[in-house]
């Protein structure tokens, strides 16, 4: 019976408690820890995953408008544009290339993330057309 009422009062004792977190902690804090090698791969692999969306997207609109090739041939003309502003943009915000550090990559690909992730949702209006009702569709096509 001594045995068992030492034992709860082991369990109870701030020392055992503390000595118990900190073995957790050391168990579990490698699972979340992060080279910033892996976390520069993870945010291109988002940047390249966004990227094929717009792709798609943009494929999308070519073969649902294929037969209006004014509108097609502006509308490439555009994205080439969109293209062009996209990569100033990103020269803007990071000017000085090799002076951020190792975390130049991730945040760079992170910035082209959320850029692409904005044309997709501008591009997107395209794809799905817009109410009845609205004046200004321009060519865009009305929902069906």
């Amino acid at each position: 019976m001594s045995i068992i009422k030492s034992m709860k009062n082991l369990y109870q004792s701030p020392i055992f408690v503390l000595a118990f977190v900190v073995m957790t902690m050391l168990f579990i804090a490698p699972t979340f820890a992060q080279s910033q090698t892996a976390m520069n791969m993870k945010a291109y692999s988002d940047y390249k995953k966004a990227d094929e969306e717009l792709n798609g997207v943009y494929q999308k609109i070519l073969k649902s408008y294929s037969r209006e090739t004014t509108f097609i041939k502006k509308f490439r003309n555009a994205q080439r544009l969109w293209i062009q502003l996209r990569d100033a943009e990103l020269a803007a915000k990071y000017p000085d290339s090799g002076t951020y550090g190792s975390v130049a990559p991730m945040c760079e690909s992170i910035y082209l993330e959320t850029l692409t992730r904005d044309r997709i949702k501008f591009l997107s209006v395209w794809v799905t057309g817009i109410e009845e009702g609205e004046v200004c569709l321009g060519s865009v096509r009305m929902k069906s």
